[in-house]
This record gives C-alpha cells, sequence and structure tokens, in this order.
C-alpha cells in the first residue's frame, strides 16, 4: 500500500480479512484451520486486546491540545456538525437494519441507533494525522483545522459509544457506574495526571534514556489504566489512550513510542487485524439484498460524513478547496472504526453480516481518503509543505545563529 501511497494500515485491514474465512478460509479452509485453530483463537484476542491498547496509548501520546486553540470556530462546527450528519444517517437507517435482524436480539432500537451513528461518525484521527504529517501540512491551517475537528469528533463517537456499553449493562446501575467512571478518570488523568506523572519525565531526563524499571512502571501504569476503564465497564482501549493523554511531553513520550511503538505497530496491532479478519465473512454478504444493504450504509456513511464536514468548513469561512480537503480527511474510519465494531461484535450489539459490512465501509472510506484528498488539494498541499519546510529551516537558521551568538 505504501508504493500506492496508502497508509500503512490499509494494507494491514485488507491482510487481515484475506487471512480469514472470506478469502484465505474459503479457498484453503483446512489450511487456514490448521494456522488459526479454533483453540488458540481465545489467546489471539488477548493478544489483539494488548495490541489495540498499546496503539491507543501512543495515539494518546502524539495528541496535541494545542490543536484545541487554533481554528477553534471551524474546528467545533466541523466536528459537530461530522456527527449529527452521520447520527441523522443512522436514525433513518436503523430500523431498517434492525427489521433485517442484523442488530442483536437484545439490543433496543436506541442502543442500535447510537451505535451505528458512532460507526459513521468516528475518523480514524491517526490515519488523518499520519497523512497531514506525510504532506508536511502539519503547521497549516488545513492541518490544524483537520487535527482539531478530528480529535473532538473521536472524543465524541467514544463517548457514544461509552453510553452504548454502559447501558447493555445489568440496569442504569451500571450505566451510571460507568458513564461517572470514565468523567472522573478522564478528569483526572487530564486535570491531574501531567502532575503525577512529572517524575517519570524527571526520571528519564536524568538517565537521558527509558530503563527498563521505568518502562516497567510505564506498562504497569498502562495496565492499571486499562483495568480500571473495564472496571469501570468501559472498554480497556479508554484507559491506554487517557494515559497517553496525561503522559509529560519531551523526552519521555520520544523515547516511549521508540521503543514501544515499533513492537506494537509491527506485531501487536496486525494481530488485531488478523482476529478483526477471522471475524469478517464476506461470503454471509451472499445476495443482491445483502450488497445493496452494504451499498447503502458505505455511500451513506461517505455522503454524511464528507457533505457535512465540507458544508461546516465553507460556513466558517473556509475556501472551497481547504473545505473539501477537510471532508475527504476526516471520512476516513480506519483502524478506529474496527476497534468500535469489533467491541460491538463481541457484546452482541451487531451480527456477523452487518460486522462485514462494516468492515468493508471502514476499508474503503480509509482507502478513498489519499486519493481523494490529493484530487482536491493535492497542489496546495505540497506547496504549503514546501513552504512549512522553509520555514521551519529559517527558523533553525536563526536558533542557531542566536545560540552561536549566547555562547560567543
Amino acid at each position: 500500500m505504501k508504493r500506492f501511497d496508502q497508509p500503512q494500515v490499509v494494507g494491514e485491514m485488507i491482510a487481515g480479512v484475506i487471512l480469514g474465512p472470506s478469502l484465505f478460509g474459503l479457498f484453503l479452509p483446512d489450511v487456514q484451520g490448521m494456522i488459526f485453530p479454533k483453540e488458540t483463537k481465545s489467546i489471539l484476542y488477548v493478544v489483539a486486546q494488548l495490541g489495540v491498547g498499546l496503539y491507543m496509548f501512543m495515539v494518546g501520546l502524539g495528541f496535541r491540545t494545542d490543536h484545541f486553540r487554533l481554528n477553534a470556530k471551524s474546528a467545533v462546527a466541523v466536528s459537530l456538525s461530522g456527527m449529527a450528519a452521520p447520527f441523522l444517517v443512522a436514525l433513518a437507517l436503523t430500523p431498517w437494519l434492525i427489521g433485517l435482524h442484523l442488530f442483536g436480539d437484545k439490543v433496543t432500537e436506541l442502543q442500535a441507533t447510537l451505535f451505528m451513528g458512532a460507526c459513521i461518525s468516528i475518523t480514524a484521527f491517526p490515519v488523518l494525522a499520519r497523512i497531514i504529517q506525510e504532506r508536511g501540512i502539519t503547521r497549516t491551517p488545513l492541518g490544524s483545522l483537520s487535527l482539531s475537528a478530528g480529535a473532538i469528533d473521536d472524543a465524541g463517537a467514544w463517548t457514544v459509544l461509552a453510553i452504548v456499553l454502559a447501558s447493555i449493562g445489568a440496569g442504569p446501575l451500571v450505566a451510571v457506574k460507568a458513564v461517572l467512571g470514565g468523567v472522573f478518570f478522564a478528569a483526572f488523568m487530564v486535570l491531574l495526571g501531567p502532575s503525577v506523572f512529572a517524575p517519570l519525565a524527571k526520571w528519564a531526563e536524568r538517565e537521558e534514556r527509558i530503563t527498563p524499571p521505568l518502562l516497567t512502571v510505564i506498562l504497569m501504569l498502562f495496565a492499571l489504566s486499562a483495568w480500571a476503564m473495564d472496571a469501570a465497564g468501559l472498554h480497556s482501549v479508554f484507559g491506554g489512550f487517557l494515559l497517553g493523554v496525561a503522559m509529560p511531553r519531551g523526552l519521555l513520550t520520544r523515547e516511549i513510542r521508540k521503543q514501544v511503538e515499533p513492537f506494537a505497530t509491527a506485531l501487536l496491532v496486525p494481530m488485531f487485524f488478523t482476529f478483526s479478519g477471522l471475524n469478517t465473512q464476506l461470503t454471509m454478504v451472499n445476495s443482491w439484498s445483502l450488497a445493496g444493504i452494504a451499498l447503502v450504509i458505505v455511500a451513506g456513511s461517505i455522503l454524511a460524513k464528507g457533505v457535512a464536514c465540507w458544508a461546516a468548513a465553507r460556513a466558517t469561512g473556509q475556501d472551497n478547496a481547504t473545505a473539501m480537503a477537510v471532508g475527504a480527511l476526516m471520512n476516513a474510519r480506519g483502524l478506529m472504526e474496527l476497534i468500535i465494531i469489533n467491541i460491538g461484535l463481541q457484546k452482541g450489539i451487531i451480527g456477523p453480516a452487518l460486522f462485514s459490512m462494516l468492515v468493508v465501509m471502514a476499508i474503503v472510506t480509509t482507502l478513498m481518503a489519499t486519493p481523494l484528498f490529493e484530487i482536491v488539494y493535492g497542489r496546495n498541499a505540497r506547496a504549503a509543505g514546501l513552504l512549512g519546510k522553509l520555514n521551519e529551516n529559517e527558523f533553525a537558521d536563526e536558533r542557531n545563529a542566536g545560540g552561536a551568538l549566547a555562547s560567543r
């Protein structure tokens, strides 16, 4: 996929589907069963959850709160529009999908609507950030706007998912426990976390690296954070992400990424894609009517998200090229979508057929993000990236000159 100028995650998503019953298991079922016997799927599930938890921890480490302070008006408008329109589409589609028995038997229409809305409205924040970084437009208005809107959008979608997960528990007290537990944990991490974890940053700076004991402490904190969210009734990935957001920036976060990210992204996250692929049965979409349903979901998701984000950006003063670029970037679902629908399948919210349709939607929207962005904004992006690099070089020259003058 990188040879086609696509994010690596697209190739991993497709590879996961290929390894599952949709292709490998369809043509070579005995060989596929030998490589992935049923007895090992529970182990693969645990490792996959560890991988996606560490991935969300890495996403949290890269999360920049300063993006919220830039282009705040446009970012909030784009984010809210990018959630409102998909939820309207979910409101229209859900009764039809329930009638086709694509949701779990015990799921209410409200729960199904909220879950479907979260699935359609989610944005692949890591993929969006990677595209922006690769194009060199991180410090441009488009880069700041897209990153800010994507962060707000994902926070909203995850909040809705948390409410759905809490509501399918054993009674209202479980829902209250989940919501309050999540709010208090998030408040603690965001408000007090940086000061609580400051000694870890000093430890790293004193050693000028992350020592094995320090890495052990960090991984223990990751495990405790994941456990806290799971104990509250939410998914463990929330804990990893919030811990990453709370970690003090600087040498500590750079070294954590250097030591943990290669292992997580090269081995553990692909295992999550493999586990998702083993649950994806595209052969269940085995009729023209089911294929038509999948097409409606994909088309509705793309139009709702893309058009709403474009319109909001235009309404808040952005030019047409920038607004279309925002719509293209915000439309990618990527790994975030797979995390949500895996949770939904695990909790019995959706069935295997709808799961497979949503996997297709995640792949299609992620696959189209980069080429669509190039079509509507590619030339501007390259110009902005070149200008950003020139400005950064000038800033570096001035900084070096100032340092030399100070030393003299």
